[in-house]
């Protein structure tokens, strides 16, 4: 929904009305909440002897000698018992964008290990990119577990459900990560490949915490100079934050970086409202109904973005205060996805609730001199 006067964005954001908010049990075909207690409770034992089996673990932190030797202190993630239906036609549209996303991203790196995170947002049925993550695209390997897991719960208990273990989608992004990992290795093609670092992989580096003195960043700025394949560079990093996501939605940002008409489409059509504080009018509304927007600093790791009414508290300190600190936020359209039914198993204990899910997509991309290659 196109509006001339929010020259930052092609998309207006939605109010969502109460009655958009209805589980989607009845689309499920079944009453997910209605299982019988005992089906239910075999289940999450199967599960939890299931995750137990094939590692589906994680660290505890209650145990102080979690991490210090292998198999200690260990408890399973936590895990939604079902998986959440998806319209079959907006996961391919998400997996067709992953290679877009890709060369979008692409500019002077070799190697990118992607996720891309969309929404179903109920009020529009579009499908909606929340990020493009472009370091530490956390959990392809719990991930590539829980599809296993879910497949083989809904293949003893799926006649019994009325549902089909065929449609869980199989997950290969842990495998087709370290194949671009291997890949990426061969192309560094260095005889002293035994001597020299060939690749750097950063699982952190993307929070101020991660660089607590000038020794860090003295190590990060040796890194960048070395000639190792960088996953990612510093440029590609940045390349990840809000402020470009917010930067790419302008009218005709894409098609400098994007040759074919149709791709770009495809990439504006799941672009949500992103503004830059600079725009006073989108900071108006915002301010007038916040719960219709998100602020997002340039962070990552969760747990940074601003909602409600501390939306328009911020929006207003930083109108009084004058200061740069508003270049450090955009602000986005508010998505509001579907909530389901689920039951949620954390520290072996079933808990009856509702939620609401992010579809994310895995992509890796290993540029070889000029010719890229999508492994995944």
């Amino acid at each position: 929904m196109a509006q001339s006067s929010l020259p930052s964005s092609s998309v207006s954001p939605l109010k969502c009305k109460s009655s958009d908010l209805e589980s989607v049990e009845g689309k499920l075909g079944f009453q997910i909440h209605g299982i019988e207690e005992e089906v239910v409770k075999k289940m999450v034992y199967d599960a939890l002897v299931w995750y137990s089996m094939n590692g589906l673990l994680a660290g505890d932190r209650a145990v102080k000698r979690s991490g210090t030797l292998p198999g200690v202190g260990m408890v399973h993630a936590p895990f939604s018992l079902l998986p959440m239906s998806f319209p079959a036609s907006h996961w391919k549209q998400a997996c067709e964008l992953a290679p877009i996303f890709n060369e979008l991203f692409d500019r002077e790196i070799r190697l990118g290990l992607h996720r891309s995170d969309y929404m179903l947002d109920v009020q529009t049925n579009r499908l909606l990119q929340v990020e493009f993550n472009t370091i530490s695209s956390s959990f392809p390997g719990l991930s590539c577990l829980v599809s296993k897991l879910h497949r083989n719960l809904l293949h003893h208990y799926g006649s019994h459900l009325g549902l089909d273990y065929s449609k869980v989608p199989e997950n290969a992004a842990l495998d087709k990560f370290a194949e671009a990992l291997a890949k990426a290795w061969t192309e560094y093609n260095n005889p002293r490949n035994g001597e020299t670092v060939a690749i750097v992989y950063f699982r952190a580096g993307y929070t101020p915490t991660d660089c607590p003195s000038e020794a860090e960043w003295k190590a990060r700025l040796l890194i960048e100079q070395s000639s190792a394949v960088k996953c990612p560079s510093v440029a590609y990093h940045l390349a990840g934050t809000k402020k470009i996501q917010q930067e790419l939605a302008k009218p005709g940002v894409l098609e400098r970086f994007v040759n074919d008409k149709n791709d770009v489409e495809k990439l504006r059509k799941c672009f949500a409202g992103l503004w830059s504080l600079e725009n006073s009018d989108i900071v108006a509304r915002a301010i007038e109904k916040p719960d219709l927007y998100v602020m997002k600093p340039q962070r990552e790791g969760g747990g940074n973005n601003i909602y409600g009414d501390d939306v328009r508290e911020t929006l207003l300190r930083l109108s009084k205060e004058q200061s740069e600190e508003d270049a450090a936020y955009i602000l986005m359209q508010r998505i509001f996805p579907v909530v389901f039914p689920a039951f949620l198993i954390r520290d072996g204990i079933c808990h009856k609730d509702h939620a609401l899910s992010e579809l994310g997509v895995y992509g890796a991309y290993l540029r070889q001199t000029t010719k890229p290659t999508h492994v995944s």
